[in-house]
């Protein structure tokens, strides 16, 4: 008795000691409460203020402690049938999934880390209520056990039979957590955990922060779970398991983000800033001098543009898509890396180690369900938010070409094994590339040095080539800029971080610009001058300067200008904005001298147009030469024949050109002959 005695008044005291705290936080238990749900989130760290008792029993003995403490707060006659939800743990409780031993079992513990696998919501049995035959009594027997449990006596004396009146029944999941990557040392390989998660964890607002591929904390209780012999005993052998108290995801996307009065009045009084648009920009990447223009289109990609549906179902992207291509050393992947880790979702992967499966999706066996299931690549898990690409022309190009569904219709689609499913992939590339050969040669075009396909070239908005060339006054700067950094350990970003991602999760929810008649005008004009610009050869051949991709790369570029203003409608200025921006980039890449010209051709397939048509000139006077001399034709008789209009030199390089292509052939020296 004496036992009992000495415990009753702790629980007792536990009890009066946790309604002491529900009065002196009524205001937070409030707010929790007017959210529905009966659900309250307790901050751990008040607790401990307040009291100790409390706070240790937590730890030591959680599974009771809360049920006492949510007793208390069913007795103050608050909320009925009521959860407690613990955050603000201090380290202490952190373990790696790696360190867990028996010690631990029925501790709380916190765990990082990204879930792997999420099985299905199903019900589960925790009550069930039976009725005795015999006397009437009705017995309720706690469902603990994987197996279904009915009581084994009544108090009448009587054994089995018993009729079942009710069950009370939970949704509960079955997460696989893995360690985080950063946590490893070495060629250590992740460790994985069971968590189950029940009742409001499972909601389907919270099943989506759940899918595989996020990171999650989560604090729970670690339990063992036996493991059943084929004979049907009990195995010596435990498994260990979390029953979660509460999932907390670390990943949200900026649509997600909280955004209180104050942030909400900092956020308003930096729109009306008028430099708002210099500030964020050098806000990017401060360890790295310079590339004012590429900082610049990078705040505008996390704005981005507006995603439009029209009215027959189609989608245009409002996501905008950058190249990077650079010499090496000039700060890419530091670049890639920053924007990785500031972007809400961002991911950040390396050609050579990606593989198509790793940036779309794959369908991997599934041990629990004995079928196949769908695991999300890189591209898919980062929907609304950033991928970063670096040594894109490293990757495979199988694997490559697996990103041009991604990039234009924002859709992965996959049809393997039995799994045919189209997953949504509105992500923003920002990708980088080295020249073919390590770094550029100032006398080749651009596209010739980039090793990519057309078709995905084509597919970002804005390419920019990142030179090093010596420069004694730039060359200065840059020195003194970094050396300046390793003494200081780092500059400040001009505007917090903190409010940097508020100010765009506030743009992205609030805002959605529409473009005004001057924009369009001046879009318009910009698109058809520079289309129909003057030739200096009146070939039959025009350099196409820009093509309608480049439009719509536009429209998005000054949409996302005004949605950093937090305006809702597209100026004239903000379209001034993305035309030089384009203007910047097109004469960089796609200027051609000769013709002194824009050429959208020199950048995506590397053949500029004055260049292609000498190689059709060519090809016109072997045809007309033919039907004069037959099949053979002397060198010296086409050169006769164009005398007046190519040189010697430009000749022969185009007849190198044609017999790489394989139109024509030498039979012997000096002469050609048609395929």
């Amino acid at each position: 008795m004496e036992g009992d005695n000495t415990k009753k008044p702790k629980r007792e005291d536990l009890i009066t000691e946790a309604k002491n705290f529900f009065d002196f936080y009524k205001k937070e238990l409030g707010d929790s409460i007017r959210k529905g749900n009966n659900v309250i989130y307790l901050d751990f760290m008040k607790l401990t203020e307040f009291s100790n008792k409390l706070s240790d029993e937590i730890l030591s003995n959680p599974e009771e402690t809360l049920r006492l403490i949510e007793l208390a707060i069913e007795e103050s006659g608050l909320v009925k049938n009521v959860r407690v939800r613990l955050f603000n743990l201090p380290k202490s409780q952190e373990i790696k999934v790696r360190n867990i031993r028996s010690k631990h079992l029925n501790e709380l513990i916190i765990l990082e880390g990204i879930i792997r696998q999420a099985s299905d919501v199903r019900p589960q049995v925790v009550n069930a209520k039976f009725e005795c035959p015999s006397c009437g009594t009705i017995i309720s027997v706690l469902q603990i056990e994987k197996k279904f449990r009915e009581p084994s006596r009544c108090s009448c004396g009587r054994r089995g039979g018993f009729k079942l009146l009710s069950k009370e029944m939970v949704d509960t999941q079955r997460l696989v957590i893995e360690e985080s990557p950063e946590s490893l040392s070495g060629g250590e390989q992740p460790k994985r955990i069971h968590v189950f998660v029940k009742e409001d964890l499972v909601e389907p607002k919270m099943e989506e922060k759940t899918t595989p591929g996020s990171r999650v904390k989560a604090i729970g209780i670690l339990k063992e779970v036996p493991v059943p012999l084929k004979t049907g005993g009990l195995s010596t052998r435990f498994e260990l398991a979390i029953e979660a108290n509460n999932l907390i995801p670390l990943e949200e996307t900026f649509e997600e983000l909280d955004i209180n009065e104050e942030d909400e009045r900092q956020i308003l009084e930096l729109s009306e800033d008028p430099k708002v648009f210099d500030k964020l920009a050098r806000s990017i990447t401060p360890s790295v001098w310079g590339y004012e223009e590429i900082k610049r289109s990078l705040v505008l990609q996390l704005f981005s543009g507006v995603q439009k549906t029209h009215v027959d179902g189609q989608k245009s992207r409002g996501d905008i898509h950058i190249l990077l291509i650079g010499d090496p050393g000039v700060a890419k992947s530091v670049t890639l890396n920053f924007m990785a880790a500031i972007s809400p979702k961002g991911r950040y992967v390396v050609g050579k180690s990606t593989s198509g499966a790793g940036l779309t999706a794959t369908v991997v066996r599934d041990e629990y369900l004995r079928g196949w299931s769908l695991e999300a690549g890189a591209m898919v898990l980062a929907n609304k938010g950033l991928v970063c690409i670096d040594e894109l022309e490293k990757m495979d190009p199988t694997d490559r070409s697996a990103m041009h569904e991604a990039m234009e219709q924002q859709t992965v689609t996959i049809s393997k094994a039995n799994v045919q499913a189209t997953l949504r992939s509105e992500t923003s590339v920002l990708a980088a590339a080295n020249p073919k050969f390590g770094r550029f040669d100032p006398y080749q075009s651009i596209a010739q040095q980039i090793d990519l396909p057309p078709t995905l070239i084509n597919r970002f908005d804005v390419i920019f080539t990142l030179r090093d060339i010596p420069n004694r006054e730039k060359d200065d700067r840059i020195a003194t800029h970094v050396l300046h950094e390793h003494q200081k350990e780092g500059e400040e970003m001009l505007i917090p971080r903190d409010l940097f991602r508020k100010y765009i999760a506030y743009a992205k929810q609030r805002v959605i610009p529409k473009l005004t008649d001057e924009a369009v005008a001046e879009i318009k004009k910009f698109y058809i001058d520079l289309r129909n610009k003057p030739v200096a050869s009146e070939s039959a051949m025009r350099p196409i300067p820009i093509s309608a991709r480049q439009l719509q790369a536009l429209v998005r570029l000054s949409e996302a200008s005004a949605k950093l203003r937090l305006s809702a409608k597209v100026t004239k200025e903000d379209a001034q904005k993305a035309i030089d921006i384009m203007k910047y980039y097109l004469m960089q890449v796609g200027y051609d001298y000769e013709s002194k010209t824009i050429d959208i051709d020199r950048i995506s397939t590397g053949i500029p147009t004055s260049q292609r048509s000498k190689i059709f000139t060519v090809r016109d006077t072997l045809a007309h030469l033919e039907s004069r001399l037959g099949k053979l034709i002397p060198i010296e008789e086409i050169e006769k024949e164009l005398e007046d209009k190519l040189t010697k030199d430009e000749i022969s390089d185009a007849i190198g050109k044609l017999q790489s292509s394989g139109d024509i052939f030498r039979p012997k020296r000096g002469y050609v002959q048609r395929m």
